[in-house]
């Protein structure tokens, strides 16, 4: 009897907790405009929208670049690692391709031309190097707030995507 009373209770006390997650997942896969193998996209109150990796790491752009071209070497690397390729070179979304560093020849991700970093200092989603060392938050270009990353902003790439998922 006891049995049968908890089935019950868990039986209608489990559908509208399913009915909520599902409809605040969907909420939460429609807040990114931006979802790939490659990039994301988080919104935060105080940057707005800004680039990530899948996993959510925060990606940033370096002042001392030029477009298609890396100036971040050596120590800069240490605390800077750039975002490398990882074997999703096909179908990129518009505005990413890669580079190849002329410093250990291994391939990065850009976003508009602009190569492409994490930080060190950051964990847990965290958006802590912006404004560091001349690097800046990676912004889509969609965004009101992109005239703040003005060479990726300005810049074009042709990408092999045809998908135009409006950043």
């Amino acid at each position: 009897m006891l049995v049968l009373v908890v089935g019950g209770y868990a039986l209608f006390h489990k559908s509208p907790k399913t009915t909520a997650s599902t409809s605040s997942s969907s909420q939460k896969a429609a807040a990114p405009a931006v979802s790939n193998a490659v990039l994301a996209a988080k919104t935060s109150s105080s940057l707005g929208q800004y680039l990530t990796e899948p996993n959510g790491q925060a990606l940033y752009t370096y002042g001392g670049d030029t477009s298609g071209v890396s100036n971040c070497t050596g120590s800069c690397l240490a605390n800077w690692p750039a975002y490398q390729d990882t074997g999703s070179t096909s179908g990129l979304p518009s505005g990413v391709s890669t580079i190849k560093r002329t410093d250990n020849g291994e391939t990065q991700y850009t976003y508009n031309r602009m190569p492409l970093y994490t930080f060190v200092g950051d964990s847990n989603g965290q958006v802590t190097g912006n404004g560091v060392s001349n690097f800046t938050v990676a912004k889509p270009a969609a965004a009101s707030s992109s005239a703040s990353n003005s060479p990726a902003s300005t810049s074009t790439t042709s990408s092999s995507s045809s998908s135009s998922s409006g950043w």
